[in-house]
């Protein structure tokens, strides 16, 4: 669920990736080789608190430039942060955005009668120009259960409305729940352009997103130890239909898993992923950046 810090808070510092007076733990990584062609990160969450001190949206969108992460995708997921993303595109031209009921918060906000006002407001925050995305949206069977997805249901099903009608990106939150996002988009028609943001599923669900047209974000998760299942969904999943997200400040790539992510470290997963696929990776890097063009519209 989404627990975001408040625009003002956030834009207060501006300190810069790294605090080294931080706890081990907390202290953001070293920036990493910076890529030989730029890409975008294509969801972060910029209003999360992680590390000791919050970054400010300067400060973040520097330290990812200077490492060849030459724009973001910051992704609402609750009304606060989907207004907060609204302004956050208004302060830097290297923000795109996304705002949505994540689909452990709809059913908050249905058992207080409020869903239905929330979508409304989700829809107006979309009119923006520089929201380019409905989400992140979708199924998440891991935390929520019982009553609580027959509403998560009813609000990704809004969502998809809401993102055709729009003629926006649904990006897509799908957590153990597989089949069942796979059902509803069927069902409801998806909408011309959808992503699988950190894409969590198997060589199936990619197989299947390859004949959809649906794009796979791959995050830090794909260079965990235990990620044999994304490996291969990466190997199978048609290059044309790939990106790179980090879903800072959360799963942050191997070999600093466990301490806070940014966009500025893109060039860990994106380095992964041309080992894995034996790709040239100024190749995939360019590969990657037209895949994101063409899902989110152009950053100028």
């Amino acid at each position: 669920m989404c627990n975001p810090l408040t625009p003002a808070a956030y834009r207060a510092p501006d300190t810069g990736p790294l605090d080294p007076e931080a706890p081990p733990r907390k202290q953001y990584p070293p920036a990493p080789e910076p890529l030989p062609v730029p890409v975008m990160d294509n969801h972060t969450h910029l209003d999360f608190p992680d590390g000791t001190a919050p970054v400010g949206i300067k400060a973040a969108l520097d330290a990812a430039a200077a490492v060849g992460v030459q724009g973001a995708v910051q992704v609402g997921c609750d009304l606060a942060s989907s207004r907060f993303t609204v302004e956050a595109v208004d302060q830097d031209h290297r923000l795109l955005g996304a705002v949505a009921l994540h689909p452990n918060d709809a059913p908050h906000y249905a058992a207080r009668g409020e869903l239905e006002a929330a979508l409304a407001e989700i829809e107006r925050l979309a009119a923006h120009p520089r929201i380019r995305a409905i989400g992140e949206t979708g199924l998440d069977f891991y935390r929520t259960e019982g009553e609580g997805l027959r509403h998560q249901e009813h609000s990704f099903r809004r969502h998809i409305d809401i993102a055709k009608r729009l003629d926006l990106t649904l990006q897509i939150h799908d957590r153990d729940a597989h089949g069942d996002v796979v059902r509803v988009l069927r069902e409801e028609g998806a909408p011309e352009r959808v992503v699988f943001h950190c894409f969590s599923g198997d060589e199936e669900l990619a197989r299947t997103c390859n004949d959809q047209g649906w794009w796979m974000s791959f995050a830090g998760t794909l260079t965990f130890k235990n990620a044999a299942n994304l490996r291969a969904a990466l190997a199978a999943a048609d290059r044309q239909l790939i990106m790179v997200e980090t879903d800072a400040p959360f799963l942050t790539p191997h070999p600093h898993r466990g301490r806070p992510n940014a966009s500025y470290m893109v060039p860990y997963t994106v380095r992964a992923m041309a080992e894995l696929t034996g790709s040239d990776l100024a190749g995939l890097c360019n590969t990657i950046s037209e895949n994101t063009v063409r899902a989110y519209g152009s950053w100028t």
